[in-house]
């Protein structure tokens, strides 16, 4: 071990679990330090060349040391610098000016904090949307093929959790890829809709760059446009505060929370399943389901997805609270909170996700289980087919139903005070009254006959509405993926 000292520092600390346990080194990328003052660096790069591109005195050299110093961050000396002036943009204003002493003049001129604040945070909301769509595209990816193997398979349905008419289990599994592609949809407007703050200043009016381009609005206008384009937007609020409308993460939360309802109900689905042994999340060949019960395969990847999920949705009560208070151009009771649950959201997405598509790529599927529930409750569901097929043989139908009443009464009987199997149809095969269709019953059963069109409606979702949306994604299908945890 090369630094002890160091690991049981560490050790010895909170570390949020998002990141040290669950989260991809993408996204946790996404939200760090490095990238967070590597992009203020950028920002007073582009700032810079913008500037002397409109007549500002800003030298070449001044602009190729900036360049050639935009990760070069001596991140203790910046921290000392907070420390000593409680300000953290001019602590790191101060560290970049240290290894750019030609360029000390002109860094962050005429911007506020925000400048570099809000714009890197905008910058990171639309790269974190960038990490989690082609995920969620996976998973819907997933999850179609999973439907279009299964697309005939009859299982039972289930309203109020109750026996209810068949449906398929490719059938099921489209309520679930439905609800993800409005999810996908969500999250690519949200991302399209975020603008740049760009170049506003203190209250949003730009005064300080009217007075820097003496009065000529049309150099304000054109600054502004032009670091806009070099952080990779195309278009810039019109109006600000100090800060972008804090409105604008109530929209980015709202989606990531939606997605997070939508993950909780299908793990839920699932979990429900796996108790019904009819379906199961994949489980690790030595993987242990409890301490005290060997012979458990507890759904541990479905519960994570849950508990993480209502964690999720839960965070965007923040930006509603913190935009609802937000006084006049701003005030700073916004920042603190920001950096929890602007991080933790994309964070915790970025998880049920890849744990999702974990799931999605080992779901196993139980057939013998799923027919012995059919055969377990068709028979009740049958008795209208029943009675339709003894009036079609000259039978008169309130005789027919009373006498399905009686039988199916007894039939129940046997179920729940017995604990036995529904023997309904061996009721109606003894009784001569239904005689003339005893030859049709095994047709009047069939499964197939009692899921309508389900497996009509899985072709038809899958081909128009699933497959078309995930074509700009086709380039990142590929590749399982394995939990580490």
């Amino acid at each position: 071990m090369a630094n002890p000292g160091a690991e049981e520092d560490a050790l010895a600390r909170y570390r949020s679990p998002l990141v040290s346990r669950y989260a991809s080194a993408e996204m946790g990328f996404n939200f760090s330090e490095r990238k967070k003052f590597g992009t203020w660096r950028r920002l007073w790069l582009y700032l810079a060349q913008a500037e002397k591109s409109l007549g500002l005195p800003i030298t070449d050299e001044q602009i190729k040391e900036m360049e050639a110093n935009l990760d070069n961050i001596d991140f203790n000396m910046a921290a000392e610098e907070e420390k000593k002036l409680r300000h953290d943009v001019m602590a790191h204003v101060h560290t970049f000016a240290h290894c750019c002493p030609k360029a000390a003049a002109i860094i962050h001129l005429g911007a506020t904090s925000c400048y570099v604040g809000d714009n890197t945070d905008l910058i990171v909301l639309r790269d974190g949307f960038n990490l989690l769509l082609p995920k969620l595209a996976r998973v819907i990816s997933r999850l179609a093929d999973f439907a279009e193997k299964y697309a005939d398979m009859p299982t039972l349905g289930f309203t109020h959790y109750q026996p209810a008419q068949l449906t398929t289990v490719g059938k099921r599994c489209c309520l679930w890829i439905q609800d993800l592609c409005m999810d996908l949809q969500n999250l690519e407007r949200a991302r399209d809709d975020l603008r740049f703050r760009g170049v506003k200043g203190t209250t949003g009016t730009q005064a300080s760059f009217l007075q820097l381009f003496e009065g000529d609005h049309s150099k304000v206008e054109e600054l502004d446009r032009l670091v806009t384009a070099k952080a990779g937007f195309k278009r810039a609020y019109m109006v600000t505060g100090q800060t972008y409308s804090r409105k604008v993460d109530i929209e980015v939360l709202s989606v990531l929370a939606s997605l997070g309802a939508s993950i909780h109900k299908i793990c839920t689905d699932i979990r429900l399943l796996a108790n019904l042994k009819e379906i199961e999340e994949p489980f690790e060949k030595d993987q242990i389901g409890s301490s005290a019960m060997p012979y458990k395969r507890n759904p541990m990847r479905s519960e994570r997805c849950c508990s993480l999920a209502r964690h999720l949705m839960t965070l965007v009560l923040d930006p509603l609270q913190t935009a609802s208070v937000q006084w006049f151009e701003r005030t700073l009771d916004d920042s603190a909170n920001r950096r929890v649950c602007l991080a933790e959201a994309f964070l915790t997405a970025d998880i049920i996700l890849s744990t999702l598509q974990n799931i999605s790529e080992g779901l196993v599927v139980y057939p013998k289980v799923i027919e012995r529930r059919i055969r377990q409750e068709l028979p009740f569901m049958a008795t209208e087919n029943i009675i339709m097929a003894m009036v079609k043989a000259g039978g008169n139908r309130q005789d027919c139903h009373e006498k399905i009443r009686v039988l199916s009464q007894q039939a129940a009987a046997v179920v729940k005070q017995e604990g036995g199997d529904n023997d309904f149809i061996d009721r109606v095969r003894a009784d001569p009254y239904f005689s003339p269709i005893h030859k049709q019953l095994e047709s009047l059963l069939d499964p197939s006959s009692f899921t309508g069109r389900a497996p009509q409606q899985v072709a038809k979702f899958l081909k128009e509405e699933v497959r078309p949306v995930l074509i700009p994604y086709q380039s990142k299908m590929g590749g399982k993926i394995e939990l580490a945890l």
